[in-house]
């Protein structure tokens, strides 16, 4: 089964996509440059705001999650996987994790990339406040 939510964000001039370990998209609106692993700003959606039948195969330890950033024809996807302790029931954040810690910010763990790992071509992209990004989740479970 292949579950899938997508919504809009925006850049901000303070992104510096270069955290090492998550990928991170919220929407809150005021960013500073400490916030490293924040890819997009002023999302339409958090955790909290995706569907509950999402929410229930993410916490499935055999589902496959993805984030997908879009900006015009160029994305930037990281995927990785469910587990039984994830929450979704952050507010405003979504935080994809190349580790296997959980909190409610969560999305999934053992990403496969984060921020550092998006081009840098597309960095000045991300970094136009008028910039209109696509965020595309999918969580997808084995029959």
């Amino acid at each position: 089964m292949l579950l899938e939510e997508s919504f809009a964000a925006r850049g901000h001039v303070n992104i510096r996509a270069t955290h090492e370990k998550t990928v991170e998209v919220t929407k809150e609106t005021h960013l500073t440059t400490q916030g490293d692993c924040i890819a997009a700003v002023a999302a339409e959606k958090g955790l909290r705001d995706l569907g509950s039948e999402m929410r229930e195969a993410a916490r499935r330890s055999d589902s496959i999650i993805s984030l997908s950033l879009r900006l015009g024809d160029r994305v930037f996807t990281t995927t990785g996987r469910g587990d039984p302790n994830l929450t979704w029931e952050h507010p405003t954040d979504m935080v994809a994790r190349m580790s296997g810690y959980t909190c409610p910010r969560t999305l999934m763990v053992h990403a496969d990339k984060a921020t550092i790992h998006i081009p840098r071509s597309l960095i000045p992209l991300l970094k136009d406040p008028q910039a209109a990004i696509a965020i595309t989740v999918t969580v997808e479970t084995p029959p």
